[in-house]
């Protein structure tokens, strides 16, 4: 009688261990956000946060410094999408948060937001100063690399490297040029200004 018995407690075990490693794994999905440990340095000597740096990736960054704060814009090199980054210097260190938005996309990949952080340095006396860091999504800052090489003798301008439409103009030549598919309704607005831009 108890060997009848048996079989049935098996299954019912086997059936419940499934639902019991499903709970467990449910409260524990959540993963830890990724932190860069960098500790900021001393700026190196004619080193400075404002410019232009250039990678090959993430296009031209466009950086602008008033005192401790810092607003940046680019465009990738692609020309697929730009982004702004707003932060703090601290010396050599400067930690941001970042939005980037994919031109011509809607929906969930359409922008995305995450931080970051970039170390000021000077390889050589006379070499080309370069900033490199990391950047993550979300609450991230660390897990993706950017090396940028500052340019001489080019001031930064941030709205530079947005495109017409995220100002509300339409204007002909660049990265829209012929794609025929306006963002709102203004249908007018394209050939009515391509003639006489006053900026």
């Amino acid at each position: 009688m108890s060997f009848g018995k048996l079989p049935r407690l098996v299954l019912t075990l086997a059936l419940a261990a499934p639902l019991t490693l499903g709970v467990v794994a449910c409260g524990n999905n959540k993963e830890e956000a990724k932190h860069a440990h960098v500790t900021a340095g001393e700026m190196p000597q004619g080193g400075e946060w404002q410019g232009v740096y250039f990678s090959p990736l993430y296009g031209y960054l466009h950086v602008v410094a008033d005192g401790k704060a810092v607003n940046g814009a680019w465009r990738t090199a692609a020309g697929d999408a730009f982004g702004e980054l707003h932060g703090e210097i601290d010396g050599n260190l400067l930690r941001y948060e970042w939005k980037e938005r994919r031109i011509g996309a809607v929906g969930a990949d359409a922008v995305k937001k995450g931080k970051g952080y970039f170390v000021y340095t000077i390889p050589k006396e006379g070499e080309a100063h370069v900033i490199k860091g990391q950047w993550g999504l979300d609450d991230d800052d660390a897990g993706n690399p950017w090396e940028a090489v500052k340019q001489k003798n080019m001031p930064p301008n941030i709205k530079s490297v947005q495109p017409d439409e995220y100002e509300g103009r339409v204007q002909g030549g660049g990265w829209d040029q012929g794609s025929g598919d306006d963002k709102g309704g203004d249908d007018k607005s394209g050939d009515d200004k391509s003639g006489g831009d006053s900026n």
